[in-house]
C-alpha cells in the first residue's frame, strides 16, 4: 500500500435482501383425524399404513421432509434428503436434525412391537457426533433398532448414515410405555 491509498473495506451484501431470501411451504394432515383412523392398529400396521401411503407421515416428518423407507417388527429406516434450510451457519446440517431423525426413528422402531392401544415417549436420547452432516453429505439414513422391548421401559438404538453409508451419528434412547396391558 502507498501513502495516502486508503484500503478499502470488503463490500457486505444485503443479508436480508430478496436474492438471499429462501422461501418454504409445509403442509401436512391434522394429526387428531389420522389417531382416529389408526385407532386399533397394531405400531407395526401404524408403520407400514405410513410408509406405503396409506396414513399420511406426522406433522413434524412433513416440516423437515423424512420419509419412512422400511417398517420391519423391531426396526425402522428413515432417509432424508437435507437441504439448506436444515443448515446452521457454518454450512452444516443442525445438530438437532440428527437428534429429530433418531428420536423418530428409534421411537417407531419400538412402536412396530406395540399392540394396539400402546404408545411409548422418550424417557432420555443420547446422541454421539461422529462426522459432520451437511447438504453435501447425500441422502440421509436414520435407523432405529429395538434394543430390548420392556413392559414399563424400553430401550433401542440408531444410527444415522450419510450417502456414502457413512456413520455419521449413533444413539441410544429410553422409552416409557403408555397404556396396553400392565404387569399384575
Amino acid at each position: 500500500m502507498t501513502a495516502g491509498s486508503a484500503q478499502r473495506a470488503p463490500e457486505i451484501p444485503d443479508l436480508f435482501s430478496f436474492d438471499t431470501r429462501r422461501h418454504r411451504v409445509v403442509e401436512w394432515q391434522a394429526p387428531g383425524p389420522v389417531a382416529k383412523a389408526a385407532a386399533g392398529k397394531s405400531g407395526l400396521e401404524i408403520m407400514c399404513a405410513i410408509r406405503d401411503g396409506i396414513l399420511p407421515p406426522p406433522p413434524m416428518a412433513r416440516l423437515i421432509g423424512l420419509e419412512m423407507r422400511i417398517a420391519e417388527a423391531g426396526r425402522i429406516v428413515m432417509e432424508l434428503d437435507p437441504d439448506e434450510s436444515l443448515e446452521n451457519t457454518i454450512g452444516l446440517l443442525h445438530g438437532a436434525t440428527a437428534a429429530a431423525l433418531l428420536d423418530t426413528a428409534m421411537g417407531c422402531a419400538i412402536a412396530t412391537m406395540q399392540p394396539a392401544g400402546q404408545t411409548s415417549v422418550t424417557l432420555d436420547l443420547k446422541l454421539t457426533y461422529l462426522r459432520p452432516l451437511s447438504v453435501r453429505s447425500g441422502k440421509i439414513s436414520a435407523e432405529g433398532k429395538v434394543v430390548k422391548l420392556g413392559r414399563q421401559t424400553s430401550y433401542a438404538e440408531g444410527f444415522v448414515r450419510d450417502g456414502a453409508g457413512n456413520l455419521a451419528v449413533h444413539a441410544t434412547a429410553t422409552f416409557t410405555m403408555i397404556g396396553g396391558e400392565k404387569a399384575k
